[in-house]
């Protein structure tokens, strides 16, 4: 049950905020992404509190022209969670659960000052629960929401409108444990090859939302995985839960990346659904700091605040494991019962790492057909 102190990053355990408890790796995230309706201009920020290291880092990226530019921050958290600012980024809470402000006063020749509004009430995610032998990996909660953007981006003295008619999106909040900061320094036993197969598609269309994710095992065994859609205004149980989801990945050959995919599902009169997804740009994930060399997410950096620009090549080799968290901007097709065909946009976020058996992947970074 999704209640508005969500919203905030006051958690403590993998459950919603009326519960309490502790972990060294406990984390409590902003995500949010951005595009305009052709995905010639994407941005993508993420800000995360980190109780227990007394962290809070966050980071600003845009894909513009060819070019991915990130401004990165980190800054000692004081222990004082609901300081969502780090230098000039700041997170604001509008309307609990519909409008959220991001804000960027110009840093490293990047700003932007944009407020998202949700289309429907956000969705939650099942709980993300995973081990790795007796070591907990993941165990966490997730609301996600597609909604409009509206403000200005400006990179490198260009000016950008962020026009609500055009403009769409996705944020999420998540909460609970990942592997954050420095690394374990203890090994498994028995040691543990890394896995791990995902793919999440927040999509938005003219008149809902569709949202669908998977975690699969080496074997191609889904552990986590739903697909919704939910059309604008819908509330909290109004969501149309669909069953029987299956996604059909085609590779670029000699590679893990999605060259384009199929959906395909029932909803609850066996009505077949399905939408395509076609690639448009590549956005790296290590750009607002997943997988980051420097930045990864909860690293110290000391006891002053840290500011940085890093400009990336998207194009940049995908067997680099630091390149292999993307999302695809993608433009999506979505049939329905009775031909009803619509057009959307949205993201394709993919992390494929080590074997999976329905993909053909026998190892860490052999590409399809290999």
């Amino acid at each position: 049950m999704l209640t508005a102190g969500d919203e905030y990053p006051i958690h403590q355990t993998p459950e919603p905020v009326a519960f309490s408890g502790s972990d060294r790796n406990f984390y409590d995230r902003f995500f949010f992404n951005g595009y305009s309706a052709d995905g010639s201009v994407f941005f993508a920020a993420a800000m995360g509190v980190y109780p227990h290291l007394n962290v809070i880092d966050g980071s600003v990226s845009v894909l513009h022209e060819g070019k991915q530019s990130s401004v990165f921050f980190s800054r000692p958290l004081n222990m004082e969670r609901m300081d969502t600012f780090i230098g000039g980024l700041s997170v604001s809470v509008l309307e609990p659960l519909k409008r959220i402000r991001l804000k960027l006063e110009e840093t490293e020749g990047i700003a932007l000052d944009v407020e998202f509004t949700g289309r429907a009430f956000p969705i939650e995610e099942p709980r993300f629960t995973r081990r790795q032998g007796p070591r907990m990996l993941m165990d966490l909660t997730r609301m996600t929401q597609n909604g409009r953007w509206a403000g200005k981006l400006r990179i490198d003295g260009k000016e950008i409108e962020v026009n609500p008619d055009s403009w769409t999106g996705t944020r999420d909040r998540s909460w609970g444990v990942r592997p954050i900061g420095a690394q374990d320094a203890q090994p498994l036993i028995p040691p543990l090859e890394p896995q791990f197969y995902w793919i999440w598609t927040p999509t938005n269309f003219p008149n809902l939302s569709f949202y669908f994710h998977v975690n699969d095992d080496g074997a191609g065994e889904a552990w986590n995985k739903r697909a919704v859609l939910a059309m604008d205004g819908a509330a909290q149980g109004e969501h149309l839960h669909l069953d029987d989801a299956q996604m059909d990945v085609t590779y670029a050959p000699g590679t893990r990346r999605m060259a384009k995919a199929r959906l395909s599902m029932k909803d609850g009169q066996g009505n077949p659904h399905t939408v395509d997804f076609e690639p448009l740009g590549t956005f790296l994930m290590r750009g607002i700091g997943y997988g980051h060399a420097k930045f990864k997410h909860g690293m110290s950096h000391g006891d002053q605040l840290v500011v940085e620009r890093e400009d990336m090549d998207p194009n940049a080799p995908w067997n680099i494991p630091e390149n292999l968290h993307i999302q695809e901007i993608v433009r999506a097709t979505h049939n329905g019962p009775g031909g009803q065909t619509s057009e959307g946009i949205g993201a394709f976020e993919q992390l494929f790492m080590g074997p999976h058996a329905p993909s053909g992947f026998k190892s860490m970074l052999d590409g399809a057909g290999e």
